[in-house]
């Protein structure tokens, strides 16, 4: 054994480091030196507009042409499947209706399968997207996602509608609240049912249909892409309830188990994992710290230092959607970077600003 290092010593020559950054000023990480939390907050939401005007005010794409789609969870007019449906984006309802147009449409998709168990918005849903897409079909399915009959049906349906299916989006999901001593077996085995047997069934029969072929509409082999929605939670500790988080991390092992059961059949599976994004399901969380004056706290051991939009959470999605891609419109800069996602199979693919990189640090903050 060698010599063990003089603990004292490395107390002493370590203590003028840690008390630089413990005495660094809180704003220290937030940009420039000079610049106050209310600053970086400020800055924060103006990047967070920019990065929705331009996704809004996007040209219209192809890298979804003629593909069939089926999306669930899209009820909520400020969550993620909705956004994937609506489009690009939320900044002040862009264009002229009060929902935004497709991002799914906006990129070519032929016909889009929407279902949702609360059925209140689904009628403006549709109506929106025919309105702005009138080349683009589509059908909104009240139902449970977790029901097999109603599961199976439609990717049935897309196939005698269609012809194909090519992409299946297992979004919905809930949240759980109850700390440890106040779950019940039920309420445990509920978030379960939604949040994973919901994505089981997406894989199962979504991959049925996808390794179908049918020359006359253009699908001449097997292959799909199926996308879950999971959640940090699934990652990591410390982002959620004991039943939401076991929910979540069984998604993120059916993405990766499911990829050695459908090998050879060029069907992809992959699970996206948000952090603290504005949806319906955190409303509650954002208004309440609203009403606390506390917002700018929202994010702020994010490594980015601030929250997500459900928009960016849809380009993950869009990303995952695709096999290649079909147009350089300024919209596929992200996709760019990554060329496509052909390659991209049995993964847990983070979307959290650095959240899941590390454990949660207090910048300035060792000890």
């Amino acid at each position: 054994m060698g010599n063990l290092p003089n603990i004292a010593a490395v107390k002493a020559s370590a203590r003028p480091l840690l008390e630089t950054q413990l005495s660094c000023p809180p704003t220290a990480k937030r940009g420039s030196p000079q610049q106050s939390a209310q600053e970086f907050y400020e800055n924060t939401k103006a990047r967070i507009q920019k990065i929705q005007s331009h996704l809004a005010n996007s040209p219209r794409g192809t890298r979804l042409k003629d593909k069939v789609c089926i999306i669930t969870g899209v009820g909520s007019l400020k969550g993620i499947g909705c956004v994937r449906v609506h489009s690009t984006f939320m900044l002040s309802y862009l264009r002229s209706d009060a929902h935004p147009p497709s991002l799914f449409a906006h990129e070519g998709a032929k016909h889009l399968y929407l279902i949702d168990f609360d059925a209140k918005n689904l009628p403006d849903l549709k109506e929106t997207i025919e309105k702005h897409y009138p080349d683009v079909k589509a059908t909104t399915v009240q139902g449970d996602a977790a029901d097999e009959a109603l599961i199976s049906g439609i990717c049935e349906r897309a196939l005698k509608e269609e012809g194909r299916l090519d992409v299946f989006f297992a979004n919905a999901g809930i949240a759980s609240k109850d700390p440890l001593e106040s779950t019940t077996s039920e309420t445990f085995m509920n978030v379960m049912r939604i949040n994973s047997l919901s994505c089981f069934l997406a894989v199962k029969y979504a991959s049925i249909a996808m390794k179908k072929t049918n020359e006359s509409r253009g699908k001449s082999s097997s292959g799909g892409s199926i996308i879950l929605t999971a959640s940090v939670a699934g990652i990591r500790s410390g982002a959620g309830t004991i039943d939401y988080s076991a929910s979540k991390a069984a998604v993120n092992s059916i993405a990766k188990t499911s990829v050695y059961q459908l090998q050879k059949t060029n069907i992809r599976v992959n699970s996206i994992c948000p952090g603290l994004i504005e949806t319906g399901m955190t409303l509650a969380t954002f208004d309440y710290a609203r009403q606390r004056g506390s917002d700018d706290k929202i994010g702020q051991l994010n490594p980015l230092g601030r929250f997500g939009v459900a928009e960016e959470i849809a380009q993950a999605a869009l990303f995952l959607g695709l096999r290649s891609v079909q147009s350089r419109d300024p919209m596929a800069v992200l996709i760019l970077l990554l060329d496509d996602s052909s390659y991209v199979n049995g993964q847990n693919v983070a979307v959290d600003g650095g959240l899941s990189s590390s454990h949660p640090v207090v910048p300035g903050r060792w000890a």
